[in-house]
């Protein structure tokens, strides 16, 4: 790199127009100024809540109703499967897969219902821990500055 190309370069690097700048440790701030960005994502306990209820509720609905097609579906195939219709074969193939299906839906809704439950359970053991921690600390201030006279 010549030295001319060097002096071009920072020269537009000092360009307002052209500035480009580095933030470090913070979120870009939103246009207009709102300094109440913070960048976290923030979920709320009733998001939370919301979300576990309709899993929870998919689970109860869905075990009920695919129980009733499971039992019409296999009296279904067994009965044209002993009156010698393939079809009965057939249907029998088409349940058993609908129930692999099935389950495998129940097992999603139950992971995310008892996710949720375990992640407000762990939140709220956290915020005692810290809440804890913090107490602590103030209390440990408190006894050095009596100790001291204050």
């Amino acid at each position: 790199m010549a030295w001319e190309e060097w002096e071009q370069l920072k020269a537009q690097a000092a360009d307002p127009r052209h500035s480009t700048r580095m933030q470090l440790n913070q979120y870009v701030a939103a246009p207009g100024g709102g300094g109440d960005t913070k960048g976290d994502l923030v979920v709320g306990h009733k998001d939370l809540e919301a979300v576990g209820k309709a899993a929870h509720d998919l689970f109860d609905d869905f075990t009920n109703y695919s129980g009733h097609a499971r039992v019409a579906s296999e009296s279904a195939a067994g009965g044209l499967k002993g009156e010698g219709f393939a079809l009965g074969g057939a249907l029998e193939h088409v349940t058993e897969r609908w129930n692999e299906q099935a389950r495998t839906l129940l097992d999603a809704c139950a992971h995310i219902s008892n996710h949720l439950r375990y992640t407000k359970n762990q939140h709220a053991a956290d915020d005692s821990y810290i809440a804890g921690a913090v107490s602590s600390i103030a209390t440990l201030d408190e006894g050095f500055d009596n100790r001291r006279g204050y």
